[in-house]
């Protein structure tokens, strides 16, 4: 893992120390609520429907158990036991007192984390797959490329004031668990004709409003090159973004409007006029920053198996766990384990201090001390030696975290909506809630298989809707809230958009609506091996729309 240097610690305690005169001006009176609010978004200081929430950033979603121990420490000192991680390996605290927040970040900087950059029109956490550095299908490990981003970005001169908030994801591996055609830049790692590794560039995805998925721009750029391309984007971005309409900000809009090869004419120039200059990486420095994610010692771990479907016979608890919520991992004898954050009738994404505790001794225990935040909103434990896997399951299923639900129609993304969003117009927890209720049957979801359900409270799809499998959308109609259905969205690397099926639904009907679309599914499925997405493709919306509304 990353360890700050001594440029990084005086950064995050400078800002700190500003900031935290900042508040004291605000609650002084020096300060109106419209001076501060620029500068406590700077710092990921949010006033929702009730109260501040306080968005902390996880850079490429990895943490060590000393930071997840001080989260939780945060959580039942300064807030009200528990935390919400986000769809962009973040954490929030929804209920922090304004008069605290100088203290909370003073406790962050004691282990290198902060909330610069969670918010405001700049250059937000990039997110990678959460299996980085383990997964055995990874072409290479992108968080040394990652952590080189953050620091080319970190209050970078040119892109403080962009013209809307800015978002990057990468992923190491061809199987996209990063969305990354969903984001302002997406980078996939890539292989040229002569062996040499470097990256996809995708521009111009995004959800909100306005979905799109990304445009590939370039092919293949290699590590040495890659902050001056991507500086090149950011230029021409800057330059002709729209600034005087923030629904039409996004560099989605700009490369839609131009056309990617005008937008592409542009950025290679900037390219040929910076390549080769002071954003070349010299090979030493990426190096340098590589060793910080060398793999753990592992040890060697030859016969270590464990027999899934005998445990699912014996103990099928244990054994839906072990085939849902394990990854491949690259060395023989490990894994990569699931901790799934949506129990039935959960809120999804929610963790309470006392299990943070527990995923954190569990981390350092059995992890290498290493654990990562999902955009999924769950989080795993990357390097598992198959024969601590029964250890680690019984210790989540005293701390309530062993639900063997990852990638099932349980494990639901969801923004958390009108109870706690003052953008949002309807709420997102409650569905989830009543979904997970409706399917919550072990044998059931087993029958249902891989079905991703995704949940937003508003337009500006916190939750994803746009490329759920079943997308809900809530919208505000007349005083009520309304729930939009869509089908077909993918975030992988077969992206697509959902589309909206028909008239929406009360709150109160949206489980059966799912229920329905779910019979469909599965009655006119060709084998228990097509997956909802398959059957959607193949099939087409008319049986869909035909069981919700009784026409095609």
């Amino acid at each position: 893992m990353y360890r700050y240097d001594e440029f990084d610690a005086a950064f995050v305690a400078g800002r700190g120390a500003q900031f935290a005169d900042q508040v004291n001006r605000r609650l002084s009176g020096e300060l109106s609520e419209d001076q501060f609010r620029p500068l406590r978004l700077m710092n990921g200081l949010y006033l929702q429907l009730h109260a501040y929430m306080l968005r902390i950033a996880v850079p490429y979603g990895t943490l060590s158990s000393r930071q997840l121990r001080k989260l939780a420490h945060i959580a039942r000192t300064y807030d009200r036991g528990y935390g919400h991680f986000t769809t962009r390996q973040n954490i929030q605290f929804n209920w922090p007192k304004l008069k605290d927040v100088p203290a909370i970040l003073a406790e962050l900087a004691s282990v290198e984390m902060h909330s610069i950059q969670t918010s405001g029109n700049c250059i937000r956490n990039t997110t990678t797959d959460q299996f980085a550095g383990a997964a055995a299908d990874e072409i290479i490990d992108p968080r040394p490329v990652a952590e080189i981003i953050r620091q080319w970005s970190s209050l970078h001169p040119e892109f403080t004031y962009l013209p809307r908030k800015f978002k990057i994801a990468m992923t190491g591996s061809p199987n996209d668990r990063a969305a990354i055609r969903f984001h302002d830049i997406g980078l996939q790692a890539a292989v040229n004709a002569a062996g040499e590794t470097g990256w996809e560039v995708w521009v111009g995805g995004g959800l909100g409003r306005t979905p799109m998925i990304g445009k590939l721009i370039n092919s293949f750029v290699p590590n040495e090159h890659l902050l001056a391309y991507l500086e090149s984007i950011m230029r021409v971005y800057n330059r002709y973004g729209r600034r005087d309409n923030k629904y039409k900000a996004r560099i989605k809009i700009l490369v839609h409007e131009e056309g990617l090869e005008t937008i592409k004419g542009q950025v290679e120039a900037e390219f040929a006029e910076i390549r080769g200059g002071i954003l070349t990486l010299p090979s030493e420095e990426v190096d340098r920053i590589t060793t910080y994610f060398a793999p753990p010692a592992f040890t060697d771990q030859a016969g270590s198996k464990v027999d899934v479907a005998y445990q699912s016979i014996i103990d099928p608890a244990y054994g839906r766990w072990l085939d849902n919520n394990l990854n491949a991992h690259r060395e023989p004898g490990y894994a990569s384990v699931t901790i799934s954050l949506k129990p039935v009738g959960g809120a999804p994404g929610d963790a309470t201090d006392v299990q943070m505790d527990v995923v954190a001794d569990l981390a350092e225990r059995y992890s290498f001390d290493e654990l990562r935040v999902t955009h999924e909103q769950n989080l795993v434990l990357p390097h598992v030696a198959v024969a601590d896997l029964r250890t680690v399951y019984d210790a989540l299923v005293a701390a309530g975290l062993a639900d063997g639900n990852a990638g099932m129609i349980t494990d639901i993304i969801c923004c958390p909506g009108l109870d706690f969003c003052a953008l949002a117009n309807a709420r997102s927890i409650p569905i989830a809630q009543e979904i997970t209720h409706k399917f919550a049957a072990p044998e059931r979801q087993a029958e249902i298989g891989d079905l991703k359900i995704k949940i937003s409270g508003c337009i500006n799809a916190c939750g994803h809707h746009h490329v759920g499998h079943i997308g809900i959308l809530g919208v505000e109609k007349k005083g009520g809230e309304l729930y939009q259905i869509t089908l077909g969205g993918d975030a992988s690397e077969q992206a697509s958009v959902g589309k909206i099926i028909g008239p929406g639904f009360e709150a109160d009907a949206v489980p059966d609506a799912i229920e329905k679309l779910v019979d469909t599914y599965i009655a006119k499925r060709h084998s228990v091996d097509e997956t909802f997405i398959q059957a959607y493709r193949r099939l087409g919306e008319a049986p869909f729309k035909e069981a919700l509304y009784g026409t095609a």
